[in-house]
């Protein structure tokens, strides 16, 4: 059985001088840097694939991330199509995914309409969802769970709390509102 730790003298210590004629020879016959060629054909849509299957990408992004690879802008405006057509890629979906994923954050109508814009899908594709959802009961909650059942009193308290929901997107009425009630009289 060998040894687990056995010294292998095949090398040079670490202290041994370098020859000049050495050095220049190792610099002479360093293997060359070779770039990839941009992504085509079957490359391309399986890296486009790839990408959708880690999460979801509205179309302008995925275009944006293929064209950042080098390929070809006709031929990724063909495999969006072609992604489009066959709903492997859709902006429908990934504006549901957006509005689903803030509302459970607790964020509210501002931040996801702020969302949207980053990730480049188009309001609109939103407006029904983000208009069908109850964002004073959102507030109410969100501020329940964060400063308990008890209405503020004074008024540093309440713009505290009115501070909080705002910068989780909400806007001042529906501020208003959750601030003054807990939802049990209405």
């Amino acid at each position: 059985m060998p040894a687990p730790f056995s010294k292998d003298t095949s090398y040079p210590p670490h202290n041994t001088p370098v020859d000049a004629d050495d050095a220049h020879a190792e610099a002479t016959s360093a293997p060359s840097i070779t770039t990839n060629a941009p992504p085509s054909g079957a490359r391309l849509r399986g890296l486009a694939f790839a990408m959708l299957g880690r999460r979801e990408y509205s179309g302008q992004e995925l275009a944006k991330k293929l064209h950042a690879l080098g390929a070809d802008p006709a031929e990724v405006a063909a495999l969006m199509e072609e992604f489009q057509n066959q709903h492997y890629q859709s902006d429908q979906r990934m504006a549901d995914m957006i509005v689903r994923a803030n509302v459970r954050k607790g964020r509210g109508p501002a931040r996801v309409k702020q969302t949207l814009r980053e990730r480049h899908v188009d309001l609109e594709l939103a407006s029904e969802q983000i208009e069908e959802t109850d964002w004073l009961a959102l507030a109410r909650e969100l501020r329940i769970k964060k400063f308990g059942t008890d209405l503020p009193g004074d008024q540093k308290e309440k713009a505290r709390q009115l501070r909080f929901l705002q910068y989780r997107g909400f806007d001042g009425q529906i501020c208003s509102k959750a601030i003054m009630s807990n939802g049990d009289e209405d």
